[in-house]
């Protein structure tokens, strides 16, 4: 078989056709028509400026925020010209099961003195807006969950992202054209970064440059040496990337080692530099190379004048549209809906401050307050308890819906008239952004991408978005409450409110040309 060299492709057609044109020469001639077919067809739709690595891809696998912007982001890269591709883990998700995928890759990695089999499979038909990869690594990722199911988190949750990485990295290593950019998603990917520098087996993807960014930074990944073994070889002088208080800490690492840091907004990257869960000072000393990006919305997706999901779509009447899509909440919930109505969607643990909700819920229904509430999501057992007492409580003014259903939360945004976040820690959010698309006022806490977001109806009259309140507490956020059901009794001024946070641009477009300007800049470097 004969080797031919990698051809650099940061040259103009013309330059590069004497090269491709021998190329294709001793092809034929070595190995015949098959051979000429995969260059010249197969090889140009392989080529990617971008490959986003990440856990979660909407709508294939989402749990979070992460999903949604990975399933956005490079479908907007791709409009503008920049062409980009998605690589995740191949799960059983329903969605994964709908689908049609075709291998396009076989190889295996080492795992200390075994070897284990994968394939990278591409969706036929790329109706993302992008391609999509997946990596099948048997006894893995085959499980509908993500992290976890009903019965908890997977126990082997740090392995099966070890394994992923791994894979990731032999296919990276091994394709003939790779990526210009590899761009790396949260703690899940942090090792990917470190090895393309360090790998003794990585040692052709070292110039390739690569972008970290953090998510969610509550959540590290990390652990302890004992699981070193798996890891491919590296450089015996570079064990202090890995490490961060004595354990292998895959956050750390891709903080240490993308060549660009980025969070998903400014607000945020302010703040992990003074709180992180232990890395404040390592962040501190990364300044220099970060940026803070903030998120955008997938606009063809959520659009209330084509949202499959709703029971009314957007015509211009804003009174008719809301009217009905409220009324349509009717199906799901047996509440009062002829009060203001309150909704939150998400998860429900303490990061989301979803625990302070039932005391808040409970202090303002035992008043004299004319108000309702809905929750939508899953979260922590305890407070899933909280919750149905609350109902039981007040079964007219409190519906719940203890689920994902990605139907239903449309729905939501659609009908209800306020969307609470109080939130303890939104590094970006996306929710206050779909409501105020859909024409609901939120009512947020000021932290992170929320202060960034969400501009108070008391700093400007004419620009006021919503809802703010400063601190973590059941005053600061019963007073956002009480705010918010007087709002509503002013109609005129309520309904004028709701029409021009509608209007809000909160697409991907200019993020996405914030992270191509980012790739062009690590690529003059």
């Amino acid at each position: 078989m004969i080797c031919f060299p990698k051809l650099k492709t940061n040259h103009s057609f013309f330059e590069l056709f004497p090269a491709i044109a021998l190329y294709v020469l001793i092809s034929f001639y070595f190995q015949g028509p098959r051979r000429l077919i995969k260059f010249v067809v197969l090889r140009p739709l392989m080529l990617m400026k971008v490959l986003h690595i990440s856990a979660e891809c909407y709508p294939a696998a989402k749990a979070g925020g992460l999903g949604d912007v990975v399933g956005a982001l490079p479908k907007y890269q791709n409009d503008a010209q920049f062409p980009a591709a998605v690589l995740i883990p191949k799960y059983r998700t329903k969605w994964v099961k709908s689908q049609q995928f075709k291998p396009i890759f076989f190889g295996v990695y080492s795992v200390k003195k075994d070897y284990v089999p994968f394939s990278v499979e591409q969706q036929v038909g790329d109706s993302l807006g992008f391609p999509l990869y997946v990596i099948n690594i048997s006894g893995q990722f085959d499980r509908e969950g993500i992290y976890g199911d009903e019965e908890g988190w997977y126990t082997d949750n740090t392995e099966r992202f070890l394994h992923f990485q791994m894979a990731a990295l032999q296919w990276l290593n091994e394709m003939e054209t790779p990526p210009t950019v590899v761009h790396c998603h949260d703690y899940h990917t942090g090792l990917i970064p470190f090895f393309m520098q360090q790998g003794l087996s990585y040692i052709s993807l070292a110039e390739i440059p690569t972008v970290f960014t953090i998510h969610n930074g509550e959540y590290h990944g990390d652990f302890s040496w004992d699981k070193v073994s798996i890891l491919p070889p590296f450089h015996a002088n570079a064990k202090g990337l890995l490490e961060w208080e004595g354990r292998i800490n895959p956050l750390a690492t891709g903080i240490k080692t993308g060549w660009r840091l980025t969070t998903v907004s400014s607000s945020y990257m302010k703040e992990l530099a003074t709180e992180s869960n232990g890395l404040e000072g390592l962040i501190q000393g990364e300044l220099s190379k970060s940026n803070g990006v903030l998120n955008g919305i997938d606009d063809k997706v959520w659009d209330p004048a084509t949202d499959p999901f709703l029971d009314t779509n957007f015509e211009g009447n804003i009174l008719a549209y809301k009217s009905a899509n409220k009324a349509a909440l009717g199906k799901h919930f047996s509440i009062d809906l002829k009060w203001p109505l309150i909704t939150f969607i998400g998860r429900l643990v303490r990061e989301k401050g979803a625990d302070l909700l039932p005391d808040l819920y409970r202090k303002i229904l035992y008043t004299d307050a004319r108000v309702s509430f809905i929750v939508l999501g899953t979260g922590e057992p305890e407070l899933h308890n909280a919750f149905w007492a609350l109902q039981r409580e007040f079964p007219r003014r409190f519906g719940l819906a203890l689920e994902y259903n990605e139907g239903l939360a449309h729905q939501l945004y659609a009908g209800t008239d306020f969307l609470i976040m109080p939130s303890r820690v939104e590094p970006c959010g996306l929710n206050q952004m779909y409501a105020m698309r859909y024409g609901s006022i939120p009512i947020v806490r000021s932290i992170g991408g929320l202060k960034d977001t969400v501009i108070d109806l008391e700093e400007s009259a004419s620009e006021g978005r919503g809802i703010r309140f400063p601190n973590f507490n059941l005053e600061d956020s019963h007073h956002a409450v009480l705010r918010a059901t007087q709002l509503y009794q002013h109609r005129p001024v309520f309904q004028e409110i709701q029409k021009r946070i509608m209007k809000l641009d909160f697409s991907w477009e200019q993020s996405a040309g914030n992270y191509i300007n980012i790739y062009k800049e690590l690529l003059k470097t």
